[in-house]
């Protein structure tokens, strides 16, 4: 659906070029979530707007759906833009305006459909955010998680191919946060909508993305599918935002092992296998003793994982190992 070539931007700052997005290569599939994470001026919301052209880019070529838009004049860019969507960090819902009128706004721009359509459109978004019976409110009425709901009826008033997500959930609390996520991945699943949002929330890309991209200083530094970027990060940028989800602190970490006999290995689990009776069968089958030094269960999208790492001691360490190999589970050997 997205697919970009050598795509680069840099901005004129005094006199000189200050590079946002260094030479990038990336394709985005269609139908999937595709999260980009980084922390701030990673250059995320750079690549983001290059997507629908609220940036140019200052070189490369940007296919969407197989059509170059980086050709496109004015018009051809305002029709393509109806296919795009976008939401953002802090809403941008029109004070003066009721929910309705915010939701009918692109419609009424793109000038396509009657009153009584309009009217008929409006409500079956309202109906698929659950906000039906807030139409006729105005934002200043609206909790954060309602003005983001608005949002996303808003970008999906003119069906659009793509939706665009800047920031989507960081003004809000945990519980609305988590909210909105489950209405994109209903809006994702039911509507077949590629969807890419930005973050600086590792925790966002694991609960809602097929695929992430990993940015720092305009580079994509690491990219694939959730479950291998979250569970076996390379890149120490990626390495960061796992331990900051996780709530780790890897330098204690080493220090807490450091007087744990042993050796030290990181078990990481995936789908049924998560809840599978293995270290005690290992256990028993290789004489080995174990401790259980660190552990996490929970869910990558609609896939539960679970790492723990174990100190090993007695027995016959080589034949746990080959067990747990044997039984599909991913080991690191720690020391």
């Amino acid at each position: 659906m997205i697919d970009f070539h050598h795509v680069h931007k840099a901005y004129r700052v005094s006199g000189r070029d200050i590079p946002a997005l260094q030479p990038t290569d990336l394709a985005i599939a269609r139908g999937e979530v595709f999260g980009i994470i980084g922390h701030s001026g990673a250059g995320k919301s750079t690549l983001l707007r290059l997507i629908n052209r609220l940036e140019e880019p200052s070189g490369g070529r940007i296919q969407i759906d197989g059509e170059d838009v980086t050709a496109l004049d004015a018009n051809g860019l305002r029709r393509f833009r109806q296919q795009v969507g976008m939401i953002f960090q802090h809403f941008n819902l029109l004070a003066s305006k009721s929910v309705a009128d915010n939701v009918a706004l692109p419609l009424k721009l793109a000038g396509e459909l009657s009153r009584r359509e309009i009217e008929q459109r409006v409500a079956e978004l309202l109906e698929r955010v659950g906000l039906s019976e807030h139409a006729k409110k105005y934002p200043a009425q609206l909790s954060g998680g309602q003005k983001q709901r608005v949002g996303i009826a808003r970008a999906l008033a003119t069906k659009p191919k793509i939706l665009l997500c800047d920031e989507a959930t960081s003004a809000l609390d945990p519980q609305t946060t988590a909210s909105v996520l489950e209405l994109l991945a209903q809006i994702n699943r039911e509507l077949n909508l590629t969807i890419v949002l930005i973050t600086h929330e590792m925790d966002v890309i694991r609960r809602v993305c097929d695929r992430v991209a990993v940015m720092d200083a305009g580079v994509i530094v690491e990219q694939g599918p959730v479950s291998e970027v979250f569970l076996h990060p390379q890149h120490p940028t990626t390495k960061r935002f796992v331990l900051e989800a996780e709530q780790i602190d890897e330098s204690e970490q080493r220090d807490d092992f450091a007087h744990v006999p042993g050796r030290i290995l990181r078990l990481t689990f995936q789908g049924e296998a998560t809840y599978a009776p293995l270290l005690g069968t290992v256990a028993r089958e290789t004489g080995v003793d174990y401790s259980i030094l660190a552990g996490r269960i929970d869910r990558i999208k609609q896939t539960p994982y679970g790492q723990l790492t174990l100190a090993l001691t007695g027995g016959s360490f080589e034949q746990a190992l080959t067990r747990f190999q044997a039984a599909d589970v991913h080991v690191e050997v720690l020391r």
